[in-house]
């Protein structure tokens, strides 16, 4: 392969142990799919749903929670009721995110008191 690049007018040296990853998720709100053309330039791969739980319990153990394991096994459920039962509006975000938010304010909290 090419030992060099030339980008924006500028002649660039390649390290072989420099690799770009582009992720995607163009379900969530605002984000939307990349053009054919780029899609072109990067390999595909498949990711899988992570566990939320095992997830969630580390993160409550990292926050002080001694009973991580049966704190998670409660709040992730309750997490995926909200999902399912409240408003399915794109702005309402009960994912992975909005549950790391929630555990890292759980153990804010905790340390307060």
């Amino acid at each position: 392969g090419a030992q060099e690049v030339e980008l924006i007018g500028r002649s660039l040296a390649l390290n072989s142990n420099i690799g770009i990853f582009v992720t995607m998720n163009p379900g969530y709100a605002g984000r939307s799919n990349l053009p054919d053309n780029l899609k072109q330039l990067f390999r595909s791969v498949s990711m899988s749903k992570p566990d939320s739980e095992l997830i969630s319990q580390i993160m409550l153990y990292t926050q002080g929670f001694r009973e991580a394991k049966e704190l998670a096994k409660k709040v992730v459920p309750l997490f995926r009721l909200c999902a399912d039962q409240l408003s399915q509006c794109s702005h309402y975000d009960f994912g992975l995110r909005a549950l790391k938010s929630v555990l890292i304010g759980a153990g804010n909290m905790k340390r307060r008191l």
